[in-house]
This record gives structure tokens, sequence and C-alpha cells, in this order.
């Protein structure tokens, strides 16, 4: 994720306020000591105005007066001596000023001038920066002459601008560290809220190219990445309906390819397998029919008995005639198979649930422990016969201990149903020879029930038509037999 849009903006927006606080020192070093002086000159010359009219007004040692200039003069960190030689005075706002007089000295005398630099300069007034030679400390200083001839000398030190840069400086960096770190964490919450949802989109995407049509954008919002989500769930839509509609045309295709080949050997098939199967009920019914026609006996008992016989018997030709009528039209392609994609577990349980009272009667323990759906692609009703027809006949095969356990099991993208009956299993000469239509593999017992062996052919014929597997398996204990469909 080192390369994610939420890293990239976390270390963008940092970086730039990383550069403007670095941007602030640099010019805090190099422009805020000129700026200062700058400022410096015009407090300078108001002051030397404030000095000048209480000079020539004659107030300046009157007591309001001069606590106002005192005063002037703290705020903008000055001392100022002036030098009234007519009146035989001297006025500061300083107890020591001797380091006053030396340095006006000095400028009258031409001395400071060697160590100091002009400023601005006028008729009235100087204005210098210069480096005290006794403590070694830089100043702005202005000197001069009043109209009245007092001289005066008006001081500044360098050094408080120097501690307020300094100062600057270090309230930028511990100011500028808060920022940094409050920013990450506000860049990092807006951040993921703009990726969260992008994050959503690819993962979706994911599952689309997987054929996964489940997936849905469910973040919302009215802005462009909902508007592309909302597409995306439409997209998904399409592609499922147009999946489905191929998935139906494809197996069409295939179905009139493998029918041409097929149609005249299932006509004879039919036709004899039908002639064969219906001997042998005909028969019965045509034998007890007679008997009662020649009254073999008198007995009610007896001739109820031969009733029986003469319906059951007709009772599973007619199934097997609709079974066959069935088995025909899939065999032939005559049925439309409709793909959909649909939640196989479900259609387990209705299966299990319909058949619950055969279960109770032959008191038989069913087993599906399936509870999370299953979605697959194929005909629905289809894949229902399928199931009826192998959970009916492990009804008829589940021996003594009379279990039944259905499974669903999910391989690569494929899922496998598995329907597996205690009892007897399969003579090995026999297994190829299930999925025959009218094999039946324990004759007697096939007819104590009435089976007719047409219920496998029909799951062969189903699972063919679907293109997909199917098969048994014998266990020690017991028969499992097995479908697969697509999951994509």
């Amino acid at each position: 994720m080192r390369h994610s849009i939420k890293s990239q903006m976390i270390v963008i927006f940092v970086g730039l306020i990383g550069c403007v606080l670095l941007a602030l020192l640099v010019i805090n070093m190099n422009f805020l000591e000129p700026y200062y002086i700058s400022n410096k000159k015009t407090e300078f010359v108001n002051m030397y105005v404030s000095l000048r009219d209480a000079m020539e007004s004659g107030t300046i040692e009157q007591q309001d007066k001069a606590e106002e200039l005192w005063h002037m003069a703290e705020k903008n960190n000055m001392s100022y001596l002036i030098v009234d030689e007519a009146n035989a005075r001297m006025l500061t706002n300083v107890h020591d000023m001797d380091m006053l007089e030396k340095q006006l000295a000095g400028y009258l005398l031409n001395q400071a001038q060697k160590q100091s630099r002009i400023l601005a300069s006028t008729e009235e007034y100087q204005i210098n920066r210069s480096k005290s030679p006794w403590n070694k400390e830089e100043y702005i200083e202005m000197w001069g002459e009043f109209s009245d001839g007092s001289l005066f000398l008006i001081r500044s030190p360098l050094e408080s601008i120097r501690e307020s840069a300094s100062l600057s400086n270090r309230f930028l960096i511990i100011i500028g560290c808060f920022m940094i770190v409050i920013c990450i964490v506000l860049i990092w919450y807006f951040s993921k809220r703009l990726t969260d949802p992008i994050l959503e989109l690819a993962a979706l995407s994911e599952r689309m190219a997987d054929l996964d049509f489940e997936a849905k954008y469910t973040s919302g919002g009215n802005n462009e990445i909902g508007n592309l989500g909302a597409n995306f769930n439409r997209m998904s839509e399409k592609l499922e309906s147009t999946i489905s509609e191929l998935k139906s045309a494809n197996n069409s295709l295939m179905k009139d390819i493998e029918q041409k080949e097929k149609l005249e050997q299932m006509r004879n098939d039919f036709l004899g397998n039908v002639s064969h199967e219906l001997k042998t009920p005909i028969a019965l019914i045509q034998g007890y029919a007679e008997g009662l026609k020649e009254g073999v006996s008198d007995d009610p008992e007896s001739r109820e008995f031969y009733c029986d016989v003469i319906m059951d018997e007709a009772s599973k030709m007619n199934q097997m005639v609709k079974n066959l009528l069935a088995l025909n039209q899939l065999e032939f392609g005559d049925e439309e198979i409709e793909f959909e994609r649909f939640d196989l577990t479900a259609v387990v349980r209705g299966v299990l649930q319909s058949m619950e009272i055969l279960a109770q009667q032959d008191d038989i323990r069913v087993i599906f422990r399936q509870q999370e759906p299953v979605y697959v692609w194929a005909d629905e009703f289809k894949v229902e016969q399928v199931i009826r027809n192998y959970v009916s006949n492990a009804f008829h095969h589940a021996g003594l201990e009379k279990v039944i356990e259905v499974k669903i099991k999910i391989q690569d993208e494929t899922a496998r149903i598995t329907v597996f009956n205690t009892g007897t299993p399969i003579p090995e000469e026999d297994l190829a020879h299930i999925w025959d239509k009218f094999y039946k593999v324990d004759k007697a017992h096939t007819r104590e029930y009435g089976g007719n062996g047409i219920g496998l052919s029909i799951v062969k014929a189903i699972m063919e038509s679907f293109h997909q597997k199917y098969g048994v398996n014998n266990y020690d204990n017991g028969v499992e037999f097995w479908f697969e469909l697509d999951v994509k």
C-alpha cells in the first residue's frame, strides 16, 4: 500500500505544510531584521519630532510631557539624551547616561562614524547602525541638533529584534510540528473517507471479474464516486443477464449438435425398451383379469387380491409411461432448458421438506447441515428433479441403519451435491450400467417398491443436457450419488 492514494495524499500535504514552514523560517531569518530596521527608522523620526516639539515649546521638563516621552521611548525600546548647553542641562530617560554621552561625543568628533553605517541622513539628523566599542552590541542610533542648538542622541538595541526573531522561529517550529501532526490526522481521516469507496469499487470490480454478480456497491453518495458505484451496479445486473443468455444460447447450440447424432438411435432404443418393459405388467394384468373372468376363485378375498394386483400393475405402467415421456423429452431435446442463477441450498431444503412424510413413514433419518446460500447456474426445475430422484432412490436403499445425508461442497468454481445412503454397496459389475434405461441392480427389490429403472436415466439425461459431471461412489457402509453445477 506504499503507493496508495491515501499515502500519497498524506505525503503531498505534509510536504506542502513542511515547505511553507521552512519558507517562513527562511523569511524570518533573512528579512525580519531589515523589516524591523525599516520600521524602526519611522519610530525614530516620530520620537525625534516629539522631542523637538517639546524642546521648542519648553514643555519637555513638565511632568505630564516628560512621562509621555518616557512611555513613548519605553514602548519603542529607545534611550534618548538631550544636551542643552544654553541652559546647562541634560535630559534623558535612563539613569546611567555615560554611554550615551560618550557615543554622542564620538559622533561630534567624527570618531563613532568609523564603526557605523548610515541608514538615513537629513540636515536635522542622521540615522546610523553602529556597534558599541564598550559592550560590542549593535544599535540603531539617531543623532543631530535641534533648532535651538541642543544636541540629541536616540538609541535602540538590535539584540531585541534578534531575540524576537529567534523566539519567533522556535514558535514556528513548535507550532509547525503540532500542525503537521494535526494535518496528518485530518488528511488520513478525509482521505479514508475518499478512498474507502474507491477501495470498495476496486474489490467490486475484482468480484465482477470472477463473475460474482451478488457484489453490489453500497456506500452510496451523490458525488462522482457514488455515480460510478451506481453504474457498477447497473453493469453487474446487465452482465449477469447477458451471461445467462449466453449460457442458454451455448447450451442450445451444443444440444442441437448432439441431437442430430443421437436422434435415430434414441428412437430405436425407446421403442425396444418400452415394448420390453411393458410385457411383464401387461402379462400380469392379462393373467389376473382372465382368472377373474373364469372365476378361478369364489373367495372374496382372492378376488380383491386379483383386483389389487391389476390396479398396482396399472399404476406402475402409468408411472413408467410418465417417466418415459419425461426422459424422451430430455433425450430428444424437445424440452427447452433455461439457465438461471438460484440458491441451491433452498432447493435441496424444499425437496427434503416435501419428502419428510415418507422419511417418517419408513423411520429414516435425513441429515442436511448446509445453512449458507450457494448460488449456481442451471435450470432450477430440472435440478430439483435430479435431487428428488437421488433422494427417492436413497429412501428405497437405506438398509437397516436408515440414514441419508445430503451435502453441498464448493470445489474451485463448481458446487458438488452428494446424497449418501447407508446400505449395501452397488456391485462393481453393475456400476457402469445403473444409468441405462430400465436397468435394475436388484430386480426383486426394485419391483417391490415400484421402481422401473428410469429414475437414474432421467438424472443422466438432465446432467448431460447441462453438460455437467455426475456419478456414484461406493463405500463400505453405503452408496453416494453426486452431481456438479457451475457456481460462476
